[in-house]
Formats: C-alpha cells, sequence, structure tokens
C-alpha cells in the first residue's frame, strides 16, 4: 500500500450532473494513476432520506455507467456498491459506540439536511457520519478526495480513528488525509449564480446532466442566466457577477485551464459568443460519457457483473480488516 490508498463514495440519487463530474468523478479518474483506489457507490447513505426502491435500483446502475464513461477503470480499482460489502455497516455500529453525541451534534450537514424539524429526521440520517466514518477506515485508507462540505466529516473520521487507537491503546487505524480537489470543484446552477448546481432543484435548466444530448445542452447554456454586460477584461471584473463567474469557472475547467486564462481568452465577448463557445466545449466533453453511459445502460448485466467483481475485490480488503477490529473489541469469532 505504499502508493497510499484512497476511499471515494457518491450517492446513488440520480441526474449525474456536470457537478459531480468537475467537483468529484473527473477528479478521481486522475488520482486513480497514483493511488490505489476503492470507488463506492453509497446507497446505505441513500436511504438516509426516502428513496423510490425502483428509481434507486435504476440510479445506482447508472451512477456506476457514468463512473466507468468518466473514465474510472474497474480493472485497476475496486467500483462497487457499498450494500455490497457488509462489513461497512457492521463497523459503524462500531464507530456507534466509538464516536460522542457531542461530535454528532456538531455536524452542521445534519442541521441543513434535517430542516427545521429535525424530530423527524431519520436516526441514520444523525448518525450517518459514522457510517462515512467506516467507509473510510475499513479499508484503513490513507487519503480521502473532500470538497469543502465534507472536510468536517473527515476531521470525525480522524476523530474516531484517534479515539478507537487510545482506547485499546494500539496504533490500528491510519489518520487520513484529505486529498482537496482542483479547480471546478464548487459547480454552480446556471440559473442562479449564488446556488449550487444540484440534482433537487426542481428546474432541468438549472444543470447540465452528464446524460443531456448536445441539443439539450446547447439550450441549457443558451437559457442560462446571465448579466448585459460584456466578459471582463480580468478576474476583479467578476466582482458581483456570480453567473459570469459560474459559467467562465465552467469553461475553464472543462477546457483544463485557470479562471485567469478564460478570462484574458474571452474579454470584451458578448454572452452569445461565450456562451457559443462554451456549449461547443462542454458538448465535446460530455458527447462521448453520454454516449458510453447509453451503451453500459442498455446491458445492465455488465454493470452488474463490473459491480459484482469491484464488491468482492473490497471485501478481501474489508473482511480482515474487521476481524482484527472484532478481536480487538472482544467478540467471540465465529466457529
Amino acid at each position: 500500500m505504499s502508493r497510499g490508498r484512497i476511499l471515494s463514495g457518491i450517492q446513488p440519487t440520480g441526474n449525474l450532473h456536470l457537478g459531480n463530474y468537475l467537483g468529484a468523478i473527473r477528479n478521481w479518474v486522475a488520482l486513480q494513476q497514483d493511488y490505489e483506489c476503492l470507488f463506492c457507490i453509497v446507497d446505505l447513505h441513500a436511504i438516509t432520506v426516502w428513496q423510490e426502491p425502483k428509481e434507486l435500483l435504476r440510479s445506482t446502475r447508472e451512477v456506476a455507467a457514468g463512473m466507468i464513461a468518466a473514465g474510472i477503470d474497474p480493472a485497476a480499482n475496486a467500483l462497487f456498491v457499498q450494500s455490497h460489502v457488509p462489513a461497512h455497516a457492521q463497523l459503524a455500529w462500531v464507530f456507534n459506540c466509538i464516536a460522542r453525541l457531542g461530535w454528532l451534534n456538531r455536524m452542521t450537514q445534519f442541521k441543513d439536511k434535517a430542516g427545521k424539524d429535525k424530530e423527524k429526521a431519520s436516526a441514520g440520517l444523525y448518525v450517518y457520519p459514522n457510517l462515512m466514518a467506516a467507509d473510510i477506515l475499513v479499508y484503513k485508507a490513507t487519503h480521502v478526495p473532500v470538497g469543502e462540505d465534507q472536510k468536517q466529516h473527515l476531521e470525525l473520521t480522524r476523530d474516531i480513528a484517534q479515539k478507537f487507537n487510545n482506547d485499546y491503546g494500539m496504533n490500528f487505524f491510519p489518520l487520513p488525509e484529505p486529498v482537496i480537489r482542483g479547480p471546478g470543484t464548487r459547480v454552480m446552477s446556471l440559473r442562479d449564480g449564488t446556488k449550487k448546481m444540484s440534482k433537487s432543484d426542481p428546474s432541468d435548466f438549472s444543470r447540465l446532466n452528464m446524460t443531456d444530448t448536445a441539443d439539450a445542452i446547447a439550450q441549457k447554456i443558451r437559457k442560462a442566466t446571465t448579466d448585459p454586460n460584456p466578459l471582463p477584461d480580468a478576474v476583479a471584473g467578476l466582482e458581483g457577477r456570480p453567473e459570469a463567474e459560474n459559467l467562465l469557472s465552467i469553461y475553464a475547467a472543462l477546457t483544463d485551464g485557470t479562471l485567469e486564462q478564460a478570462v484574458a481568452e474571452t474579454a470584451g465577448w458578448t454572452f452569445s459568443q461565450f456562451k457559443a463557445r462554451l456549449t461547443e466545449v462542454a458538448v465535446a466533453v460530455l458527447g462521448p460519457i453520454d454516449a458510453e453511459m447509453a451503451r453500459l445502460m442498455a446491458d445492465p448485466a455488465e454493470i452488474d457483473r463490473v459491480l459484482a467483481r469491484g464488491a468482492a475485490k473490497a471485501r478481501s480488503i474489508a473482511e480482515p480488516i474487521l476481524a482484527e477490529i472484532y478481536a480487538t473489541v472482544g467478540f467471540l469469532p465465529p466457529h
């Protein structure tokens, strides 16, 4: 494990979009060159809020197809479904007994997701940071790609690992380090540059889906919210222009450039000029992904075979680690 081991997860809640691609999946594709990688479709996390069963099943396969189409190599890495590796849930219970209520009470995402009436939130939603810690530590992962909204959960994972090590007087778990994602991580809505692009937004015109056709991409970019001014000649000119900054950031990420380069290239352009160029680039990047996703989704049995192989690989790592944890805790081994 000299290269380091990465665990990354994504929820199978449908409508993979440009934010998922630029914020996570594309970076995972790059990371697989440098790390031993496990890529997990976290269906156990998904059901902390209600999911329509048939839609969850379809979305699980779609997310797998999207990851493969975007460049994740399932032969070189473990690509699998969380519920196919029981050690995740088994270790999560141990961590439910390690983590302290005070730690969980500080988790801001629970407050955000539970809303005003947290008494009606599921217990799973409250303790899911412990499951996230189990996802990582059941493989003794050394690194975790994180965005801004997940840093707090990684800190909790490190706290749990440290407490386990201290409680049992051993240096069992590594303290996983964050891998900060590159540019383009925060892709905002095409309708409102102050809000993150989201699959839960009721307007499909707020996002570019990884399954959008060239015509759909062109229509959405054409209708994206803008302002009446031409594009600036310096990044400072984007101050107070969130929609312009968002579209230029997307362009920079899709062209593997910086925001400064994108601004220099498009200085003085009208939005109609720029949107035409952005459409060309978006179609060039997303078009092949859409085509490959469609091919894969037409053969769900092949997706299932890929996921089964990935789960077998993941279990071969997780089960011996879980057995050590159980022995450390004092559980009687099965006979």
